[in-house]
């Protein structure tokens, strides 16, 4: 990435913001939020403007979610979906990337410090706008909660421990920390308060559909209650039932699965998307992109040739034709130029890559780029090995899209049958009609594993893959280039505690298998 030729005016402010890649990842980290509140002499007296204090809250999510650090790369590299080959020097970063992937993270990580630290702040930030001093509107009491039912369970679901400060309190005082249980109990009542005071969504109608609706409530509970199995310890979600009644109320609202697949992640309105943020998804695209292609690339991000198994298709070709579901995409060959969208293809980039006129893309050394999906380790790779993936394409009608999808009916769809599932029922004709629309052949019965395996072919990058996989029991299981001695450890379901913020407050305590 360091060598990578930049094309683009708006790759240098994006490589500024998100390009951790190319950074000291050693943050300077604690758990006490810098103090963003209207205190004064200790005495909190409400926020000084509650629409200012909501629009900043939510132009942190866009890039808290879709940057290609932090947040992203703990839910994404770390599982059998993507990882980060070093390239010669490129992609190096002291090992960074690898860690993550190979599950050999510890608690001085930047991505686990920075990551801990920004959602913690959001939640400071959202408590001080429901706090009744603030005399924010019911409808503002809402978005806030949902918002901090968003961080909440990040943290929660992420750490397993959950720090609350009170608005007036300050950096003298240590936050008391919520268990994980608590903090489940915490997250569900956010979220009823948002369901009862948020607006009714109209699907479609993407301008309602960027802030808190009930629909992005109900969506988050269905969530939360299908992975309260983990956060209560017991291996059993509670409120099975009401996860399919709550996908019901998303569908009574019009949202449905749509056809066209990579169209959903364009910017126009779609049936699909029941919470979208308008954040600039470029870093997405060249994250994976090779320093060539069309707009050029930071040539990073890849997936690992077992997860591109899981798709229908000719193995060692994903151009037009090659047999493959829609959701895997295609490369354009050499007769089907393309100059709209600069010759790049959709969903998996394996094999010859083309240019917008229908040419063969070189690499740098002026051979043709033929992306491989194997690798000879995590270091010593060269500028082709490993399949890139785009789900957000950079067409010159869509350029940099500002429409980054949070929340898609699809996944609701995929919730629904899975508490379908484990209620004892079958889910097969749920799965089945996903799989007919995006072009499969429909499977003869579904167990855990084919659902797990189904969410991974439609909800890849759309950062699900760890929670799912720790849902399902596989994300201590093995896969290419996971360290051995990580292998069935039960302890990287949840990140450590970073070591600053353990110094910093003596109410946390470390989680186990870390120090």
């Amino acid at each position: 990435m360091k060598n990578a030729q930049i094309k683009n005016y708006l790759l240098l402010a994006i490589l500024a913001i998100t390009a951790i890649s190319c950074s000291d990842l050693e943050i300077e980290g604690k758990d006490r939020i810098i103090d963003t509140s209207t205190n004064e002499g200790g005495i909190f007296n409400g926020v000084e403007s509650v629409p200012a204090s909501l629009d900043n809250i939510f132009n942190r999510l866009g890039p808290s979610l879709l940057s290609i650090g932090d947040f992203n790369a703990l839910q994404e590299i770390t599982t059998d979906e993507q990882l980060v080959p070093t390239r010669g020097t490129d992609w190096g970063d002291n090992g960074f990337w690898r860690s993550l992937h190979t599950h050999g993270w510890d608690s001085s990580n930047g991505a686990i410090t920075s990551t801990w630290n920004s959602w913690n702040e959001t939640i400071f930030l959202c408590s001080e706008v429901i706090d009744p001093r603030s005399n924010a509107s019911l409808e503002e009491v809402a978005q806030a909660s949902f918002v901090r039912a968003i961080a909440t369970w990040v943290i929660m679901d992420m750490y397993g421990q959950v720090p609350n400060r009170a608005p007036d309190e300050g950096p003298d005082i240590n936050p008391v920390i919520l268990s994980r249980t608590e903090a489940l109990v915490s997250v569900l009542n956010d979220l009823d308060i948002a369901i009862s005071g948020l607006p009714s969504a109209v699907a479609g109608d993407m301008d309602n559909l960027k802030r808190g609706t009930k629909a992005a409530a109900r969506f988050l509970k269905a969530r939360v209650l299908l992975n309260s199995g983990v956060y209560n310890g017991t291996g059993n979600p509670i409120g099975l039932d009401e996860v399919i009644s709550l996908v019901d109320e998303i569908a009574a609202d019009g949202f449905a699965l749509e056809s066209g697949y990579f169209g959903i992640f364009e910017e126009s309105a779609d049936t699909e998307t029941v919470f979208w943020l308008p954040t600039n998804v470029g870093a997405l695209i060249y994250g994976a992109l090779h320093y060539n292609q069309g707009i050029g690339g930071w040539n990073g991000y890849c997936t690992l040739a077992e997860f591109y198994a899981m798709f229908e298709g000719d193995a060692d070709n994903n151009a037009p034709g090659s047999g493959q579901e829609e959701r895997r995409g295609f490369v354009p060959g050499i007769d089907e130029s393309n100059e709209t969208n600069n010759g790049i293809g959709y969903g998996f980039l394996i094999g010859q890559q083309y240019n917008g006129d229908g040419t063969k893309t070189k690499d740098r050394t002026g051979n043709d780029l033929i992306f491989t999906k194997d690798f000879p380790g995590l270091i010593g790779n060269g500028e082709a090995n490993g399949i890139r993936v785009l789900k957000y394409h950079p067409s010159k009608d869509n350029g940099f899209t500002n429409h980054g999808i949070i929340f898609r009916y699809a996944d609701a769809h995929l919730m629904k049958a899975e508490a379908i599932l484990r209620s004892g029922g079958d889910a097969t004709a749920l799965v089945n009609e996903l799989r007919v629309l995006r072009g499969a052949t429909p499977l003869g019965t579904v167990s855990e594993n084919e659902l797990l395996e189904e969410r991974g072919r439609e909800l890849y990058l759309e950062l699900v893959r760890r929670t799912d996989m720790i849902r399902f029991g596989q994300f201590t299981r093995n896969w290419e280039f996971k360290d051995p001695q990580f292998i069935g450890d039960e302890t990287k379901n949840l990140y450590p505690i970073p070591s600053n913020a353990v110094l910093s407050n003596p109410n946390l305590v470390q989680n186990p298998g870390y120090y």
